[in-house]
C-alpha cells in the first residue's frame, strides 16, 4: 500500500486504447511468493485484469509496470457489499424463518435464496457500481 488512504497493487499494462487501459495484476496469497510454494500447494495466485478509463494525456504502453490505486474507502465499501451485507441477510432470513416455524432445511434454503437474490441485484447494478469504483494508474 502506498498510504493509509489508498489500496494499491503492482501491475503490468496489457493494452491501451483511446477508451480503456487494461492492466493485469497478480493477487498472491500470503505464502504465494514463497520459494517452497511448488511443494506445499497452500499458496495460490490469481491473475486479474482491470479495465481503467484511459485519459487523453496518458503515456502508458503495453508492458509498462504500473501501480493500480483505489481509495481505501472504496475498498471498505466493496467488502461491505460483497461479504458483510450477504452475511447479515443470510442470518436474518435464517432466524426469521426459524422463528416463523419453518424447518431447518426450509430456513437454510430461504437464507440461501435471499443471498442469491441479493447477488443477482448486485449483478443488475454492475454498471452503476463500475462507475463508482474508479481506479487510477501511477507509474
Amino acid at each position: 500500500m502506498s498510504s493509509n488512504s489508498e489500496i494499491s497493487h503492482r501491475g503490468r499494462v496489457l493494452s491501451v486504447t483511446p477508451e480503456v487501459t487494461t492492466v493485469e495484476i497478480v493477487s498472491e496469497s500470503a505464502c504465494g511468493a514463497c520459494h517452497a510454494k511448488g511443494f506445499c500447494s497452500l499458496g495460490e495466485s490469481k491473475v486479474k485484469r482491470i479495465e481503467i478509463p484511459t485519459s487523453g494525456w496518458s503515456d502508458f504502453r503495453p508492458g509498462d509496470e504500473v501501480e493500480v490505486v483505489l481509495k481505501a474507502t472504496m475498498g471498505h465499501k466493496a467488502v461491505l457489499l460483497a461479504y458483510t451485507l450477504p452475511l447479515i441477510i443470510l442470518v436474518a432470513v435464517l432466524l426469521a424463518a426459524l422463528t416463523a416455524g419453518a424447518g431447518e432445511l426450509q430456513a437454510g434454503l430461504a437464507g440461501l435464496a435471499a443471498v442469491a437474490v441479493y447477488y443477482f441485484c448486485l449483478w443488475l447494478l454492475r454498471g452503476r457500481l463500475r462507475n463508482e469504483y474508479i481506479f487510477n494508474i501511477k507509474k
